[in-house]
């Protein structure tokens, strides 16, 4: 899968830029999800939660493609 993605152009760095974005969308959802949905603090809890979960996979992407970038 590694070898796919770094044959599609994609790099270690832009692994890690999405995870970083990944991060920032998170808390902005829950900030919007907060403040714009009468559903409540744990509907925003529950969208941040569900972006949150993204970076890490991003991480480990970026830490696959790292490493077979080498």
């Amino acid at each position: 899968m590694v070898e796919h993605l770094h044959k599609m152009g994609l790099r270690a760095e832009h692994m890690y830029l999405a995870g970083v974005a990944s991060i920032g969308l998170s808390f902005l959802t829950w900030l919007l999800s907060k403040q714009m949905e009468k559903a409540g603090i744990d509907r925003a809890d529950r969208w941040g939660i569900f972006i949150g979960e993204w970076a890490p996979t991003f991480i480990a992407l970026g830490n696959g493609l790292r490493t077979y970038e080498k």
